[in-house]
């Protein structure tokens, strides 16, 4: 599997993060739109099928991860 670059992954997260922000406040279609192809290209990124978990597998290449980050996810 290919692997992203850090410095690739680090702004799809901050850019996701960011948007989800923006969907609380708003909701437009456009923000959905483009957090629909975030999602998508951190999924393909990462080898994972949700977006929660694409965002964890990220998260853990980005230099200095440990282990334990996002180790637990709660319900």
């Amino acid at each position: 599997m290919l692997m992203a670059h850090p410095v690739v992954l680090r702004n799809l997260i901050e850019e996701y993060e960011t948007l989800e922000v923006l969907r609380a406040e708003n909701g437009s279609a456009e923000v959905r739109r483009r957090m629909d192809d975030l999602a998508y290209t951190l999924c393909v990124s990462t080898g994972t099928c949700d977006v929660d978990a694409a965002l964890i597998a990220a998260r853990h290449r980005l230099p200095g991860a440990r282990p334990e980050d996002d180790s637990v996810v709660t319900a």
